[in-house]
């Protein structure tokens, strides 16, 4: 969800990440039941609104604009404040017809009936088999409709410096029992040396870690929402990264993306960082002397479980009263899967695309030269290719959020425990679908 450094967007970090509602559910969410729309092609010249916090974007939008002299499209970056300028417009009944949302977004902009099904265009619904299968089951809320097409994911994956590696001896770890060994071995040769950090107000980029573990965090059944926040699987990955805290083998004193974070990777004070496909830019914008320094390899996994998890991305969303939904459609599926609008978004924006086509292009078929001219990009498919479907963001996500990273700075500073934050997580979770009336209970 995020290009994090470059776009600041995806929630709290930049925050995205990771990605959306019923992700494979059975049903949909019991609020904001927006019905297919009329799917009419306009009789005359149409100018559409599409907002979005994406660098370059007025580039991508000028070459259909060339194309489509009847289909004109104006674009506007709301990078500042994403969803405040979002929800001020819905409140005033003027919202665009197409605005980027965050994945972990969609839930709770459904509640406030922000969305506009497109299922009655046959080109939104033919549009399922173009998509990375887990992104499209976030947009379409478990097959009940189109409200949005997916943009951007971030599949996870370890980035390395290998020339620290090979200066200690270390082998690149497989599993997080590895990555936690070569940690002691670090720290042990070079006090002042962390095999990483952890950033206890990056909600984001932690349900990344518990969606890798199948932490299924939300589903849908019976009329209600089951939360599960507070499952096995989730205290598993907390009490990991506190048996590191607690060794004093990770810092917990840098934000993702500050001046710090840099300075550390700088000084060869970091060694790894866990991080989304979109980071690729990140460091080779902000370290270009540590080009051919850093490999990308798959990320550390749970024993032999492949599974990997997603940070972050974004979906182009179809927005309540759009009166031009045929005219919508045909952008938005050229915006997100044209392979020429692709490769352009990408290169300008760093996006990583959501759409199969994106995954062959050849700007991501080949070396980086900055990664050693690896291709890194292979990573990423592989890991967007395990990725769990049934995975769901809840209707309350931002509050949990903000819940969940209070609690994990509390332990970050030694007040309790990282299974904490969890429990945190789930009480905020009930206590807010209560406040909303959203019908919840704890467990499955």
């Amino acid at each position: 969800m995020s290009r994090t450094v470059t776009r600041i967007r995806l929630a709290t970090v930049a925050a995205t990440a990771s990605v959306a509602v019923l992700a494979g559910c059975s049903s949909p969410a019991p609020s904001g039941k927006a019905t297919a729309a009329s799917c009419t092609p306009a009789k005359g010249k149409v100018t559409l609104q599409y907002w979005n916090t994406v660098p370059g974007m007025d580039q991508v939008v000028a070459l259909w604009n060339k194309k489509n002299p009847n289909i004109q499209v104006e674009t506007k970056n709301i990078s500042n404040d994403q969803y405040g300028t979002l929800g001020n417009a819905l409140k005033a009944g003027k919202a665009p017809e197409l605005a980027q949302v965050g994945y972990d977004e969609l839930p709770s902009l459904r509640t406030q009936d922000a969305f506009v099904d497109a299922s009655a265009c046959s080109e939104a619904t033919a549009a399922k088999s173009k998509f990375v299968p887990w992104t499209w089951s976030q947009t379409s809320f478990g097959g009940t409709g189109v409200f949005a097409l997916p943009q951007d994911t971030g599949p996870m994956a370890l980035y390395v410096r290998s020339d620290i590696f090979k200066k200690y001896g270390l082998a690149i770890p497989k599993t997080w029992d590895e990555y936690a060994a070569d940690a002691q071995k670090l720290h042990k040769a070079d006090p002042d040396l962390s095999i990483t950090f952890f950033d206890p107000n990056n909600a984001e980029w932690f349900n990344g870690l518990l969606w890798q573990n199948k932490a299924e965090m939300y589903s849908y059944s019976g009329g209600k929402w089951h939360v599960t926040v507070e499952s096995e699987q989730s205290k598993q990955v907390a009490e990991y990264w506190q048996k590191l805290i607690n060794a004093k083998l990770v810092r917990t004193d840098l934000a993702h993306g500050s001046t710090q974070m840099y300075a550390a990777y700088l000084k060869d004070q970091i060694a790894t960082y866990v991080g989304a496909a979109w980071g690729y830019s990140m460091f080779r914008d902000n370290l270009p002397k540590q080009a051919g320094k850093w490999t990308i390899v798959p990320m550390p996994t749970w024993g032999s479980n492949d599974a990997s998890g997603d940070w972050g991305g974004s979906t182009v969303a179809f927005m309540k009263g759009d009166k031009h939904l045929y005219e919508s459609v045909k952008f938005n599926t050229w915006l997100n899967t044209d392979p020429e609008a692709l490769a352009l978004e990408n290169k300008l924006g760093g996006l990583y695309p959501a759409a199969n086509a994106g995954l062959t292009l050849p700007a991501l078929s080949k070396g980086v030269p900055y990664y050693n001219n690896e291709k890194i990009f292979d990573v990423f498919a592989d890991s967007s290719q395990h990725i769990d479907t049934n995975f769901a963001w809840g209707p309350t996500q931002k509050t949990v959020n903000l819940a969940l990273q209070d609690a994990m700075a509390k332990a970050a500073a030694g007040n309790g425990p990282l299974t904490g934050a969890i429990s945190a997580a789930q009480a905020a979770a009930l206590k807010s679908m209560k406040d909303q009336a959203i019908p919840a209970t704890a467990g499955k």
